[in-house]
């Protein structure tokens, strides 16, 4: 529509005057003459102005909001299926977490051990995944289902060890669901898909995302620290089964959902092309294009939005695991109350989600990147100066948290979103493996760096993550630039 034009009629509706009426058909069609002034006339059949033409033309082909391509949305069923099973997987990652280093420490384990039970899953969900890729066929059905099975079957295993009395099936449990927990890329890659969903779609379902991490690592240690305390005293359902019990029933009820809510996408007959537009500098239109055809500040935007992933979910593991060996030394803490303490701390960065879920559309996802970045890292300098000064109490230690659990989790939002925006829609199956494996990274290292962090002095702990986010920091100002994209 032209600018010219909607000025026009604004014009005319603002200042009260009246749009020229065509004559009717009689008058157009009778010889009677027509006043038109002070002279006599006769009106003859006329064109229709061209401004009206042009306008009622540019109202015609304007679409939509609901057929515009940028604002594309699969059916609802879909949707809500795939983020509730995002917050179902993330409930599944953490409802371990409370009672993990009793648990190991019952059948002869570590807390080193117990790490290791947290973080391992991520490393076989890694190696699941390239196999899995080439049997999915583009779609998303069979790799759900994949996920529910292994879910309820690894948190079979997890729950039958204290019977066995074998620590490592334990491990084993944790292993089998790291198959389920390839189900995140899917699930990332399904909210970036561009067959499905339009480019000014993508932060708000990233933001739903992190909100169903919040959830998962809100009510997951919860409900596994209240199931501990409640222990159930039999050898089959008790405090330390009972998590895996729980879950595997959850699963079972969603695997039966899917089947009726979820619609997967059709199969693809042929190669496909996209015009998705690559905000490089531009927001023209591109065509696919090869790896060694990506240019530096591509690159730049792919290891900046890598890493930022990866620092994020290795500070968020690495707290998740430590939460309960620190308190239980510093404050004290059963394995129920270091469940509560995370999930309180989970609860408070809820309401701040939601807004960024309004809100978060409207701005740059660099910017949201740099925010997050910023709030979680006053958390950790926080901790250290707490550390160093040997004031850590129960109030400021929960400061510390919620700063980094909000913090790291609203940097998170956007990493998939905005390098989806910058890349082809043909990339979207390789930047959705490059931001998971990234994903895998931290969450794998940062369980182990949690587990160890006691050992290795907490202050020391607090440096490693300190020295992560600076390389990150580094990464985002040179390349801030590059970083631009779409809104949405």
């Amino acid at each position: 529509m032209s600018t010219s034009v909607l000025s026009t009629v604004v014009d005319y509706v603002a200042h009260g005057e009246s749009v020229p009426k065509r004559p009717s058909w009689a008058v157009l069609h009778s010889n009677a003459p027509t006043l038109d002034g002070s002279s006599l006339s006769v009106v003859h059949p006329t064109e229709e102005p061209a401004e009206e033409i042009e306008l009622r033309e540019s109202i015609a082909n304007t679409p939509a909001p609901e057929d515009d391509p940028e604002f594309r949305l699969p059916s609802m069923g879909s949707l809500a299926m795939v983020i509730a099973t995002n917050a179902l997987l993330q409930f599944g990652f953490f409802v371990t977490v409370s009672s993990a280093a009793l648990y190991a420490e019952y059948l002869g384990g570590s807390a080193l051990f117990s790490g290791l039970t947290i973080g391992i899953p991520t490393v076989f969900s890694g190696l699941a995944l390239i196999p899995l890729t080439k049997y999915d066929g583009g779609r998303y059905s069979f790799p759900l289902n994949v996920a529910y099975l292994a879910l309820i079957l690894g948190s079979i295993l997890h729950a039958v060890a204290y019977k066995a009395h074998f620590l490592y099936l334990i491990l084993l449990g944790r292993i089998v669901c790291g198959l389920a927990f390839t189900g995140f890329m899917y699930i990332k890659r399904y909210c970036s898909d561009p067959r499905i969903i339009g480019i000014r779609r993508r932060t708000t379902l990233a933001s739903w995302l992190v909100l169903g991490q919040a959830f998962g690592f809100s009510v997951g240690p919860f409900v596994g620290g209240l199931l501990y305390k409640v222990g159930f005293s039999n050898e089959i359902f008790n405090g330390y089964t009972s998590p895996g019990w729980v879950t595997a029933v959850v699963t079972l009820f969603f695997m039966v959902g899917s089947v009726y809510l979820f619609k997967d996408v059709p199969k693809p007959t042929r190669p496909r092309s996209t015009s998705n537009s690559v905000e490089v500098g531009t927001s023209a239109p591109q065509e696919e294009i090869g790896i060694h055809q990506l240019t530096l500040p591509q690159w730049g935007v792919i290891l900046s939005m890598c890493w930022s992933s990866m620092s994020c979910f290795f500070i968020l593991g690495s707290w998740e695991a430590n939460i309960p060996i620190f308190t239980a030394v510093a404050f004290n803490y059963t394995p129920y109350a270091a469940g509560n303490f995370i999930a309180l701390g989970g609860i408070a960065t809820v309401p701040f989600l939601l807004v960024s879920v309004r809100y978060s559309p409207r701005f740059q996802d660099r910017t949201t990147l740099a925010l997050g970045s910023a709030i979680g890292l006053a958390g950790l300098v926080l901790a250290l100066i707490l550390l160093a000064t040997e004031r850590v109490v129960f109030g400021s230690f929960y400061v510390c948290w919620v700063l980094v659990a909000l913090g790291f989790n609203l940097a998170s939002t956007c990493t998939l979103s905005l390098l989806s925006k910058q890349l082809p829609g043909a990339w979207n199956g390789r930047t959705s493996l490059a931001i998971q494996y990234s994903n895998y990274c931290g969450r794998t290292t940062g369980a182990l760096l949690g587990g160890a962090g006691v050992q290795m002095g907490m202050k020391n702990y607090i440096g490693v993550q300190l020295g992560v986010v600076g390389v990150g920091v580094l990464l985002h100002l040179t390349f801030w630039k590059q970083l631009k994209a779409k809104t949405g």
